[in-house]
């Protein structure tokens, strides 16, 4: 009988985050493969774990047994209103790094969370990411439009377009840059081997612009796409070969 499809589950504002992991028949190491999708409308496969930071919706019929809390990611002096997803990203990219870090989270929040030299939370701050800033923009004027791409046209090298589209969207992206290099010196200041860890869906958006810093060498800058999701599957690892499987209702995600 085939090995099942292992999967884990973060659930987002606005996408479910999975990590899915299968065997690839050779008989190596299984590494996981990460997808962001929509939130399903009806019943999934149930997660080895999961956590959530969005909605839950009951139709999804995810067991409370397996959803992990706050106090079970070794973060220390995680505060009890810290979200799930600040403490897996930040707890895990201390893991990684061996350094303080400030984990950027370019979501539907820009977050920051940094972890001090000690593995302890120390503070962060949170800004509208640039889904929201651009919905506000077409929301709060007569005039602006409503983006549906979001980040899409960013980057492309035109630091000041004539179209009003890419002005939008260069201008938030170029804002959200602007605030992570700040923290980031600051930080930096009170712990000179402080490191950046780039995660979310609009981190690729923010990359180039954060790598012409001169101050954001490939030393101090790492980009973890899926961080989040690394961390859920490094809390709760695979079974033991041969160890007891919930069976799977169905194929899908």
């Amino acid at each position: 009988m085939p090995a099942r499809q292992l999967r884990w589950l973060l659930i987002g504002n606005s996408r479910w985050h999975w990590a899915l992991e299968a065997p690839d028949g050779m008989g190596r190491e299984r590494v996981p493969h990460f997808l962001h999708l929509p939130p399903p409308t009806a019943a999934v496969d149930p997660p080895l774990a999961w956590a959530a930071v969005g909605p839950v919706p009951p139709q999804a019929a995810l067991p409370a047994e397996t959803r992990l809390a706050l106090e079970d990611v070794p973060l220390a002096d995680a505060p009890p209103w810290l979200g799930i997803d600040r403490a897996l990203a930040g707890w895990w990219a201390a893991r990684l790094t061996a350094s303080p870090v400030l984990v950027v989270d370019a979501g539907t929040v820009l977050s920051l969370t940094r972890v001090d030299g000690r593995g302890r939370f120390a503070g962060g701050r949170l800004m509208a990411g640039a889904a929201l800033q651009l919905g506000a923009m077409a929301s709060g004027t007569q005039e602006l439009p409503a983006l549906e791409g979001g980040l899409a046209s960013a980057g492309s090298g035109e630091l000041w377009p004539r179209e009003t589209a890419m002005a939008m969207t260069q201008g938030v992206v170029e804002g959200l840059a602007a605030a992570v290099l700040e923290a980031g010196r600051q930080v930096r200041s009170l712990e000179a081997g402080c490191r950046i860890v780039l995660t979310g869906g609009d981190g690729p958006a923010l990359l180039p612009l954060l790598q012409r810093s001169p101050e954001l060498g490939e030393d101090v800058l790492l980009h973890r796409p899926d961080l989040c999701l690394e961390a859920l599957v490094a809390l709760h690892p695979r079974p033991p070969v041969g160890a007891a499987q919930a069976r799977p209702r169905s194929s899908r995600i």
